[in-house]
């Protein structure tokens, strides 16, 4: 289970201090980006091998409010890794109480054409065995 740690700062918050609902959109983006860096694929490096990774679809399941600096830990692991898609599951926590549950899905797009296009075979093997196996 892949983590990043996240701080709620003024401009996460609406005017009553509760983190707005897009930020966390914006703070499982940055997970999932942190994941594949972590297993060596940057966003420069996808776009050189002429690949590029859109969310297709994702489910939000709001739990509690984060707040005004709380220390979050959004978590990412690889639910599912098909030929053109890859499926995660996400969570945004505070001390190990669960704020968020999220399940996204991603289409590999051809970098120049934005179409649908099969991930590489090399970088589909790297990803298969990452699934997790829950």
């Amino acid at each position: 289970m892949f983590s990043l740690p996240v701080r709620i700062y003024w401009e996460d918050t609406d005017a009553g201090g509760v983190v707005y609902h897009a930020r966390y959109v914006a703070f499982l983006e940055r997970a999932r980006s942190e994941w594949m860096r972590a297993n060596g694929h940057g966003q420069a490096s996808l776009q050189a091998e002429g690949l590029v990774f859109a969310v297709r679809a994702m489910t939000l399941d709001f739990l509690k409010p984060a707040r005004l600096d709380d220390a979050l830990t959004v978590t990412c692991e690889l639910a599912e890794c098909r030929r053109a898609s890859l499926s995660f599951r996400q969570a945004i926590e505070r001390d190990g109480e669960r704020l968020l549950a999220s399940t996204v899905r991603i289409a590999a797009l051809d970098a120049a054409t934005f179409r649908p296009a099969p991930i590489p075979p090399g970088l589909h093997a790297q990803l298969a065995a990452l699934e997790s196996k829950n």
